[in-house]
């Protein structure tokens, strides 16, 4: 006998199961039942996604080049996120969250929750070394030292151009308020420096 329709998707997990079930792949299906894609719960696969995700004020680096994504946990179907703020204030909090949000969705995650954690407090010393050579490589100084006033204006700040080390503080900000501005009296570049913060 002919069957008219599409078939019935397969469930995504059988009705007897325990968590670990839930924390490998799951199909993920539209509407209409057809499958769309597979998506991991394994957290490997969702930092994997989470790298994508560019800092807005500073497109060259992820949000895990920042170091500012403090722990990934899945319970079941459900994600959780800690995120921490750069700096207190910092405008561009909310719009990191958006990006998140939009990435994992965009990735086949629909039960996403961002947590923000302000404990410890992030500072530049969680800056990655990869994010460090990205900063210098768009002409942006990265931070010098360990978190300090004085790493800010008493040290030496290599040009990200030419490397000199004569360089000089024009302002305590620059294009944004976590970075300070310098300039180079070898090439006379200007140049942001990402503040240690």
């Amino acid at each position: 006998m002919r069957k008219f329709g599409k078939p019935s998707p397969k469930p995504l997990a059988p009705s007897r199961f325990n968590q670990e079930d839930l924390t490998g792949q799951l199909l993920v299906t539209d509407l209409q039942g057809d499958l769309k894609y597979q998506a991991s719960y394994e957290k490997e696969a969702i930092w994997q996604v989470l790298s994508q995700v560019q800092d807005p004020e500073i497109p060259s680096v992820s949000i895990l080049d920042l170091g500012i994504v403090r722990h990934i946990s899945v319970h079941m179907r459900q994600i959780t996120l800690a995120v921490s703020p750069t700096y207190s204030g910092c405008p561009a909090t909310d719009l990191i969250n958006d990006l998140i949000m939009e990435a994992m969705e965009g990735a086949g995650y629909q039960n996403v929750n961002i947590k923000q954690a302000l404990s410890p407090a992030w500072s530049s010393d969680f800056i990655t070394q990869e994010g460090r050579e990205k900063l210098k490589a768009v002409g942006i100084a990265p931070p010098k030292g360990m978190v300090s006033k004085a790493s800010l204006i008493d040290r030496d700040i290599p040009c990200p151009h030419c490397e000199s080390q004569d360089t000089r503080l024009l302002s305590e900000f620059g294009s944004t308020a976590c970075k300070a501005l310098y300039q180079c009296n070898d090439c006379r570049e200007a140049f942001d420096y990402f503040k240690c913060i």
